[in-house]
């Protein structure tokens, strides 16, 4: 079936709807499709070990300060 086969054959349907039901056929565009959502980084491997070792480092830190603060 082609297009213009496809198209008649849709008008003669409406056509038919509005003549034995009295109805009103409406058509709406076809809807857009939805905004894709930005596009996010996922942390490599390297960025994981990376975020550990700051993490090790700020603790030995905070630690370093408090046994500082507790001696004096």
């Amino acid at each position: 079936m082609t297009k213009d086969e496809l198209r008649a054959e849709l008008e003669r349907q409406a056509q038919r709807y509005k003549d034995v039901y009295g109805g009103e056929v409406i058509t709406y565009a076809a809807q857009p499709d939805p905004d894709r959502k930005p596009w996010r980084k996922r942390p490599s491997l390297l960025d994981q070990a990376f975020e550990k070792e700051l993490e090790k480092i700020e603790k030995e830190r905070q630690e370093r300060k408090e046994a500082a603060g507790e001696y004096e």
